[in-house]
């Protein structure tokens, strides 16, 4: 125990021995001291130096970065202005890594190739989908009424027209040729068929009219013009044969009934025979300056008037209501006065004038 408590009293003493050794080594050196204050001052004069330059370096070196990315800015431009001069033009579609510049102009790292061709199929498949969109938009706007007509069945079927019963496309038939001329050589042919034509009283299918003094033809008194005075002026008259005789050269049997011939007219001879007096129609019948029998002029416009399907009934040269209601037909489709009988207006249209 002693020897350990020698042992810690002598290291204390050691101890403190060299701290006074050192005390007085660092008092009696004051030129070492000052040395030690003047490293330490040049060593904080050479660090600002030191950052000084850095600094400098850094703005030179940004400046380099600017200088670049303006050349590379500029050659971009160039390249897009003309592709013959800088390279080839860059579109629209193409990533901005195939110039090496982002969108800013700026300078970036190239994309690995791999990843440069996954980006050029996405952009070729993108140019595919273009094209078959607008293949298709033109497809569609080519064929506007293909597309209607499809779209619409329904309508088109509801406008269809009807089916036409027989009777009346033959009615529309006869009207559409009606609206013409006559032929005049079927007029020739007609007149030439019933150059010898004489009628014939049919009572049973041709009813007799009466004698009637206060008779007037109906609808007369509105026919304007000299080539209806004659209707107007219509009045029946009886009388014998010798009254007839003495007044009209021509007098004739014409039909079952006797007719006197006055200025291109035939009128019915009432009272000249009582035991023939057949009349199918009491009033005047134009012939013209020719004198023919009216009986065969009848026949005429009967039989062009059956030519072109307005007269359905048979050419007996009466003047009888089918008649009649074929020469109304045929006047109202040439715009001519509807009166029922022959008058001079309609018997130039018929080309028999």
């Amino acid at each position: 125990m002693k020897k350990f408590i020698s042992l810690l009293i002598g290291c204390s003493l050691a101890l403190a021995g060299a701290a006074m050794a050192q005390q007085p080594d660092e008092k009696s050196s004051p030129a070492k001291k000052k040395r030690q204050n003047a490293e330490q001052t040049k060593g904080a004069e050479a660090k600002p130096d030191a950052k000084a330059s850095k600094s400098q370096e850094r703005p030179a070196r940004q400046n380099a970065e600017a200088k670049e990315r303006g050349e590379a800015t500029e050659r971009g431009a160039t390249n897009e202005r003309d592709p013959g001069k800088g390279g080839k033009a860059r579109t629209n579609e193409e990533p901005s890594s195939a110039t090496g510049t982002d969108a800013s102009g700026q300078a970036i790292a190239s994309e690995t190739p791999g990843a440069a061709k996954q980006q050029q199929q996405q952009t070729e498949q993108r140019k595919k989908g273009m094209k078959e969109r607008d293949a298709a938009n033109a497809k569609a706007s080519a064929t506007p009424a293909a597309a209607a007509a499809s779209a619409t069945p329904a309508a088109a079927s509801a406008s269809a027209a009807p089916p036409v019963k027989a009777a009346d496309q033959q009615n529309a038939q006869a009207k559409a040729g009606a609206k013409k001329k006559p032929d005049p050589q079927q007029v020739q042919q007609i007149k030439a068929q019933n150059a010898n034509f004489r009628a014939q009283a049919r009572p049973q299918q041709v009813p007799t009219v009466t004698f009637n003094e206060n008779y007037r033809i109906q609808g007369a008194e509105r026919w304007q013009g000299p080539q209806y005075e004659v209707f107007r002026a219509y009045r029946p008259e009886r009388h014998d044969e010798g009254w007839y005789r003495s007044r009209y050269s021509r007098v004739e049997l014409i039909g079952g009934g006797y007719y006197y011939w006055n200025n291109n007219y035939w009128y019915p001879a009432w009272g000249y025979n009582p035991s023939a007096q057949y009349y199918a129609y009491d009033g005047p019948i134009y012939v013209g300056q020719r004198a023919e029998p009216p009986d065969r002029v009848i026949a005429d416009v009967q039989g062009v008037l059956q030519q072109m399907g307005y007269y359905r009934g048979e050419v007996d040269g009466l003047l009888g209501p089918l008649t009649r209601e074929a020469l109304t037909a045929y006047q109202s489709e040439q715009g001519l006065m509807a009166t029922a009988v022959i008058d001079q207006p309609t018997l130039d249209s018929l080309g028999m004038g």
